[in-house]
């Protein structure tokens, strides 16, 4: 049987403030987006940034930290998994989707 990893790691900026969903059991769900960037060498010659967002979803587990601290702006360290998803939007058409469920998350202080 053939082995397969479905891992993603990122660093980058939070884009927005987080939406934080408080559930049942004292459980908090957070979604935000995280900008990741890249500088390279264009064809030109010349330097270029190219930024990527990305939807992320994570759970109040145990070694989260607290999501109340995460704002807009702030540098977030994360492991996670990449999750594809359908849904229907409200205009009726089916629409697909990915997200990062992140599994390990920490804000470093000196960034």
């Amino acid at each position: 049987m053939e082995k397969t990893l479905n891992r993603v790691e990122l660093r980058g900026n939070v884009g927005a403030d987080p939406k934080v969903t408080e559930m049942e059991g004292g459980v908090s769900l957070i979604r935000f987006s995280l900008a990741t960037h890249e500088v390279y060498k264009g064809k030109d010659g010349q330097y270029k940034e190219e930024t990527t967002w990305h939807n992320v979803a994570a759970w109040s587990t145990k070694g989260m930290p607290d999501f109340a601290r995460i704002r807009k702006g702030d540098f977030v360290e994360l492991t996670g998994k990449i999750r594809y998803y359908t849904y229907t939007s409200k205009d009726g058409q089916e629409r697909y989707s990915c997200e990062i469920v992140a599994l390990k998350m920490s804000l470093p202080e000196n960034v």
